[in-house]
């Protein structure tokens, strides 16, 4: 994998990402009017090691797979997996737009860890693009109004889980590669999931097969994208540009579901959209001095 810093790279795999992750979300929605989310969770897993395979003899066999990092792939997924399964539970109790609003909290959480733990600058520009979305956020779903439900709150720590999760794959790019990755995602959420799920089990009608394959799709490339973004741009500055799933999945739930877009939905949209760019915009270069 060519790891050269490159903010056009990265911001072209997160437009793979956020594509995907619209399309997930809507099947999401309606899979979880059919199936258990442990069902889901376990389903995914196995699809996402089917489609996940060709990748893996095109690149080498499964010795590319091989790590010297397992427990941080356990620790990491497990992690994730709780986040993933508040998410869609989330997604069952109130609008997919304020389930990714709530979600973009967790940018917070991957700037504080990831300058704490992988030593990455917290330049000026970072700040306010972070400042910027998370406002955005916080007037798309104005929790002073007096609306905060445990969806909403299940919702705020999958964030959490999910920041956690994004700094962990960062350390991890750094040694591994990306699809090995999205391997031992797959295969810890299959085992966390695969118990829990036979305890539930109840055979899906036929048309929610169809969105379980989506899921799963988009599931496991949608990670590959993320994975491949953060080869070539810090945390700090891919994690923002996922902002912009907030507008779209409010736009999309407006389209799809009927679900309300109103001014506030608009503002905190541009908010967003206004630090993206400024994230994008070039770091200072360092100085130079004489006769070095």
């Amino acid at each position: 994998m060519d790891p050269t810093p490159s903010k056009t790279r990265a911001a072209l795999w997160m437009s793979g990402w956020l594509a995907l992750m619209l399309i997930l979300t809507v099947a999401g929605r309606e899979a979880t009017e059919a199936v258990n989310v442990f069902q889901l969770m376990l389903v995914r897993g196995v699809l996402g090691f089917a489609m996940l395979y060709p990748m893996i003899r095109m690149n080498g066999g499964f010795s590319i797979l091989k790590t010297a990092r397992v427990h941080v792939h356990i620790v990491r997924n497990l992690i994730h997996f709780g986040a993933q399964l508040g998410w869609f539970y989330a997604l069952t109790l109130i609008p997919i737009g304020q389930v990714v609003a709530i979600e973009f909290t967790m940018p917070i959480w991957t700037a504080i860890l990831a300058a704490s733990f992988l030593g990455e600058r917290m330049t000026s520009w970072k700040i306010v693009a972070i400042v910027l979305g998370v406002v955005g956020v916080v007037v798309i779903v104005r929790p002073a109004a007096g609306e905060i439900n445990p969806g909403q709150l299940i919702a705020l720590a999958a964030a959490v889980g999910f920041g956690v999760s994004i700094v962990i794959v960062k350390s991890l790019t750094r040694t591994e590669q990306a699809i090995a990755i999205i391997f031992w995602l797959l295969m810890v959420q299959s085992v966390a999931s695969l118990l829990p799920a036979l305890y539930v089990w109840t055979w899906p009608p036929l048309a929610t097969w169809g969105w379980l394959a989506v899921i799963a799709f988009c599931g496991t490339f949608s990670h590959y994208c993320m994975a491949r973004a953060m080869l070539h741009a810090d945390a700090t500055v891919v994690i923002p540009m996922d902002f912009l799933r907030v507008p779209l999945t409010a736009i999309m739930g407006w389209l799809i579901y009927s679900e309300r877009l109103d001014a506030f939905t608009v503002l905190g949209a541009a908010l967003i959209l206004a630090g993206n760019f400024l994230n994008l915009k070039p770091g200072r270069p360092l100085p130079v001095r004489a006769g070095t």
